[in-house]
């Protein structure tokens, strides 16, 4: 970055988010902007600007992840802050973008919340929207804003195919059928078989798995999901895999979001090896998956996005270098 860069160009970070948008900055050769956010004995927050960001380019990085309404609510005032200082343009980098999964009314009586976030963040004062690896690509469509859409894809690609030769016969398992489009871009990368898991899911948190379309018997299989929630789907997947003599499983995705009993169910589960980014920090829960967990950065990904983003740039030859996105 030029001196230049680091006069116009300002990125700040949510509390929960500071590791990751300090690698980011580390990567543009950067200092973190200087901002911090107070909550009152109430709950209520404050956001407050330490550095002038007037006629500014800035960027905020936060990831919605739990406590997904503390950290929404972090993301809209730090938003409406810059707005208010006369930031030329606002940038919201949203790693990992709470309420995803909630983006279509799929039974009466029910809301589409990813619109309504999707609403108040431009609301709040974004001009554009840097996201990565979104549940569903045409949340994309719910903005009225910009929205560069990455994926995770070339940062576990670049961690597999280093070690490829040891993954020996290796099949790309779809853990359900929204997923193979993904699991198609992985397989022509490594050079690999794919097969296809029908999973049927009864609630939230249980998942049933029906059968397997393809052949896994003595061969490596590799799993990879847009994110690991609940665990249920990885669990069931990598259990049907293994009864049908599957000789190594290992599973990968981009948000682990680990959430409730996650943790314990993937420990306990026949699952060799978890790779995921660090879109969302680790904390004490992922205790339980260190022996068998690896943790991508994302930090240059994101950092390119934005320097690019900056200079008014293409970002889609970053588009190009992806597995694709899910559905």
């Amino acid at each position: 970055m030029s001196r230049a860069d680091a006069n116009t160009l300002k990125i700040f970070a949510g509390r929960h988010s500071v590791g990751l948008a300090q690698k980011v900055c580390d990567h543009l050769e950067l200092p973190l902007g200087l901002a911090s956010t107070e909550q009152f004995p109430d709950g209520e927050l404050l956001v407050k600007l330490d550095e002038d960001v007037r006629g500014r380019d800035c960027f905020v990085v936060l990831s919605t992840h739990d406590p997904v309404n503390v950290n929404l609510m972090e993301l809209l005032i730090y938003l409406d802050c810059l707005r208010r200082a006369s930031a030329q343009r606002i940038t919201a980098v949203i790693p990992y973008f709470g309420y995803a999964r909630q983006d279509r009314k799929d039974e009466g009586r029910t809301p589409i919340t990813a619109k309504l976030v999707a609403n108040l963040i431009a609301t709040a004062g974004a001009h554009r929207v840097l996201a990565l690896d979104l549940h569903a690509a045409q949340i994309q469509g719910f903005f009225d804003i910009p929205v560069d859409h990455l994926s995770a894809a070339p940062v576990l690609l670049d961690h597999f195919q280093s070690i490829r030769a040891e993954l020996n016969d290796l099949v790309l398992v779809s853990p359900d059928i929204g997923n193979v489009k993904v699991a198609n871009a992985y397989s022509q990368v490594l050079s690999a078989d794919i097969a296809i898991i029908d999973k049927r899911r009864k609630s939230g948190s249980e998942v049933a798995v029906a059968h397997l379309i393809g052949n896994v018997k003595n061969r490596t299989v590799l799993m990879v999901d847009d994110m690991i929630a609940t665990g249920g789907t990885m669990v069931e997947a990598s259990r049907l895999v293994r009864d049908l003599g599957a000789t190594r499983v290992l599973a990968a995705a981009t948000h682990g979001v680990l959430c409730g009993l996650a943790p314990q169910r993937l420990a306990e589960a026949p699952i060799d090896r978890f790779v995921i980014t660090n879109t969302i920090p680790a904390d004490h829960r992922l205790d339980l998956l260190k022996p068998k967990l690896l943790e991508l950065c994302v930090s240059r990904l994101l950092g390119d996005a934005i320097h690019r983003i900056h200079h008014n740039q293409s970002v889609s030859a970053l588009f190009r270098a992806s597995g694709g996105t899910k559905r």
